[in-house]
């Protein structure tokens, strides 16, 4: 008999659903086996993502030689680009739309967060560097490499490369969903993120609307710039956003991102190379939320805020969110000492931002590695057009 092929989307949808849908029927100790698994799934997946990055990206400057350094300041450029008006539509939007739902003066009241389910026992694989780290690696390497007389060091960042992608295919691929599922389950059984969603029930849907708008005006400029229909374009990056539903982590979503952009025609070498790269320095989502939330929160308590200090705030997000790659959550931990300084949040503000932020994680993330998909195909596009000039 043929076997049933299930693709990556429907098994992460089933994931989902079926987390959320069995999450309070499921006994504590069965909830506490699938944590388990998580919980070193994590570690495993922590470890490999520098590994990914420099395996990826090494390869892919090495080969595309010396236009690496043109491509790298045009990438760099465009994410931040990207990143920077996410945050003043944030800011917009926020004008227009939550006066109308804030009362304002309304003292911040403490919100309860309850505790995850503990897993059974944790396993401790740190990683043999940060991303950043491992990004400078690659970069040093792979301009180097680029610029050898002799394909030696080539070769090497080759069979390091194989090494990489036969991971991601028989490893990290296959158990995605499961860690997906028990991530679902684990929220839907502790109810960690649902009392917070139900204060801001308006503001996020508001905030999540705009994440849609922004991937839809997103490959509106980037299906112009290829030619190509916009809307299967980012159908086809589906499999990225529902996976980064789930990890929470840019860096962790890198193979899915990978996947699902060569399918949208980005060559090897641009893909290897802008899809790790954006996924440390684009975050237009996580701009938008943190923007339109810390907005929010200072309407609530009459706090006065101009555009200045919040483009000011919004330029040094943007830069100050890279020091905290790949990490679920880290992009608002990064932002903790900007919030502070450049916009008076004190720590019962910070708190409420750190919850309310860590609610709709997914969301953000999975903006963002939707997004990298679009910049890929612009680069593409460059690319091409100076190869044929």
């Amino acid at each position: 008999m043929k076997k049933l092929h299930i693709g990556l989307l429907p098994r992460i949808l089933i994931a989902i659903v079926l987390g959320i849908a069995i999450g309070q029927v499921l006994p504590l100790w069965l909830v506490r086996i699938f944590e388990t698994f998580n919980g070193i799934f994590s570690q495993f997946l922590g470890f490999c993502i520098p590994f990914i990055i420099v395996g990826l990206v090494t390869v892919a400057i090495a080969d595309i030689g010396r236009g690496a350094g043109r491509m790298l300041l045009i990438t760099v450029l465009m994410a931040y680009g990207c990143t920077l008006v996410a945050g003043l539509l944030s800011f917009a939007t926020g004008q227009t739309f939550f006066p109308s739902l804030i009362t304002t003066g309304v003292p911040l009241e403490e919100i309860s967060e309850a505790k995850g389910i503990e897993p059974y026992f944790t396993v401790s694989i740190p990683p043999l560097m940060d991303v950043m780290t491992a990004l400078v690696m690659a970069f040093v390497i792979g301009l180097g490499a680029a610029t050898l007389q002799t394909d030696y060091l080539k070769n090497v960042a080759r069979d390091f490369q194989q090494i990489i992608v036969k991971t991601i295919s028989s490893v990290i691929l296959p158990l995605l969903p499961l860690y997906i599922f028990g991530i679902f389950l684990n929220m839907t059984k502790s109810g960690q993120v649902f009392g917070i969603l139900m204060v801001f029930i308006s503001i996020i849907g508001i905030i999540f609307a705009l994440h849609i708008l922004w991937l839809i005006g997103l490959y509106a400029v980037a299906g112009g710039i290829v030619k190509r229909n916009p809307l299967k374009l980012l159908w086809t990056m589906l499999p990225a956003y529902f996976t980064a539903l789930g990890t929470q982590s840019s860096a962790a979503t890198i193979p899915v991102t990978l996947e699902q952009t060569r399918k949208n025609g980005v060559s090897n070498e641009v893909s290897g190379f802008v899809i790790p790269l954006c996924a440390t320095i684009h975050l237009s989502g996580s701009m938008l939320k943190i923007v339109a939330c810390a907005l929010a929160l200072m309407m609530m308590q009459g706090m006065p805020y101009t555009f200045g200090q919040f483009f000011g705030f919004i330029c040094m997000l943007g830069i100050t969110m890279v020091a905290a790659p790949g990490v679920p959550g880290g992009a608002i931990m990064a932002a903790l000492g900007i919030l502070q300084s450049m916009l008076g949040f004190d720590e019962a503000a910070q708190a409420l931002m750190i919850g309310l932020y860590i609610a709709m994680d997914s969301f953000g993330t999975a903006c963002n590695v939707t997004g990298d998909g679009a910049i890929a195909l612009v680069i593409e596009r460059i690319t091409k057009l100076k190869i044929d000039n």
